[in-house]
């Protein structure tokens, strides 16, 4: 390669890295402002993930989103000026297009159009490490490019002569690549469910050993509490998606056994084919003994999170096993305190970590504990609380067992 070439190379990796974008989104009348800005920090978070900077932020209210360009004409003719004039590189939308929508907006936007779940799969597809994990992704992503091939390849509507192919004369190049696509399917299931068999074969193998899974929002803290716990290396970073492969490990304590499975990170608005790919992963989940769900207490969105990782927990058939709330990261927790003249009501932004312990202890539905396992803060009661659950786990399972203890 020629001194050319090797700068070029440079050159585009450069241009990739400092991808300048603007972000989109509609706020549906029953939505609170306030909250649609939140929910745009974490699109730019997942921006930011995917090594793109955001420079501006677009949103209209709406009953619900175009279903032909998702924001109104007027508002879309706006975003396509100002990031005409600011050389504007990608528009990142803050749910999925449709294939039509897609189509639509690339007619009048000057720029490369990405939705959410489309920026979703491109940090998963950059962060697969194992086989398997790479496998998942690059099944997830066929399934959401198949709809959309006849915009993805408008340039290749075209007649395909020659020998050689099935159809003979005449037939189109989209139905090629669509042919072609859905064998890389059928092909990558299959790998799965090969994969799928060998680590049901290892689960076995692990015998009775009472299982415990952590479980939480992407970014809580689950890798670094895993760390904690299991000593072990396990990668953590302050980026969304960090983890995507289930790592197990046997923790000990005192004299007592036991697994403990770190998963990758649920989200709002999780791609419908990551769900579907990711589930024999999360076979750690459903087969656990104990999930363990991890919450970023700092995060002003914490209890929606709750809910949304509720929610996929539902989807994957693991909605029904017990649970312990682990509040992390209360070293960075931080309220607005009201004036004691202040009369008007109290909002979640005034609640002190005190005020947030009381009120959870009182459902009393579910065991919580709140931590920092950065600052490693309440840890050993967080230990001793574990070892208790997985003590009464196990006696369960092995009542004649009891001189363990």
């Amino acid at each position: 390669m020629d001194n050319n070439s090797k700068n070029k190379t440079v050159d585009t990796a450069a241009t990739v890295l400092e991808e300048r974008a603007v972000l989109v989104s509609v706020i549906r009348d029953k939505d609170d402002p306030k909250q649609i800005g939140e929910y745009l920090d974490e699109l730019e978070f997942l921006a930011e993930t995917a090594g793109i900077t955001t420079v501006k932020r677009f949103t209209q209210r709406l009953p619900q989103p175009s279903s032909r360009i998702y924001v109104g004409p007027g508002k879309l003719e706006e975003i396509a000026r100002w990031c005409e004039e600011q050389e504007i590189d990608v528009a990142i939308f803050d749910d999925e297009l449709s294939p039509s929508q897609t189509r639509n907006i690339e007619q009048t936007m000057p720029c490369r159009i990405l939705d959410r779940t489309r920026l979703i799969l491109d940090i998963f597809l950059s962060r697969a490490r194992t086989a398997y994990a790479k496998t998942q992704v690059q099944l997830a992503n066929y399934e959401y490019m198949l709809p959309r091939l006849s915009g993805l390849w408008t340039h290749l509507e075209r007649q395909r002569g020659g020998t050689g192919t099935r159809g003979g004369a005449g037939e189109r190049e989209i139905e090629t690549d669509r042919r072609i696509i859905r064998n890389r399917i059928s092909k990558l299931k299959e790998d799965l469910q090969k994969i799928d068999r060998q680590m049901a074969v290892q689960r076995s193998n692990r015998g009775q050993l009472v299982r415990v899974a952590l479980v939480g929002y992407t970014n809580v803290g689950k890798s670094t509490l895993m760390n904690l716990i299991s000593k072990s290396e396990v990668f953590a970073e302050n980026k969304l998606f960090a983890t995507l492969d289930t790592t197990v490990r046997k923790v000990v304590f005192d004299n007592l056994p036991f697994l403990m499975s770190d998963t990758v990170g649920f989200i709002r608005k999780l791609p419908t084919e990551l769900i579907e790919s990711f589930k024999s992963t999360l076979d750690e989940v459903r087969e656990a003994d104990l999930l363990i769900h991890v919450v970023d207490i700092s995060h002003p969105q914490f209890e929606d999170q709750i809910d949304v990782v509720k929610q996929t927990l539902q989807e994957i058939g693991a909605g029904d096993k017990p649970v312990y709330l682990v509040f992390n990261k209360v070293d960075a927790y931080t309220y607005i305190k009201k004036d004691e003249d202040d009369l008007t009501p109290a909002t979640k932004e005034n609640r002190s970590l005190d005020d947030l312990k009381q009120m959870w202890f009182a459902k009393g539905g579910t065991p919580c504990i709140f931590l920092s396992a950065r600052e490693k803060t309440n840890i050993e009661k967080f230990r001793s609380d574990l070892y208790g659950m997985v003590r009464e786990i196990h006696a369960g399972r092995y009542p004649f067992n009891n001189f363990l203890y």
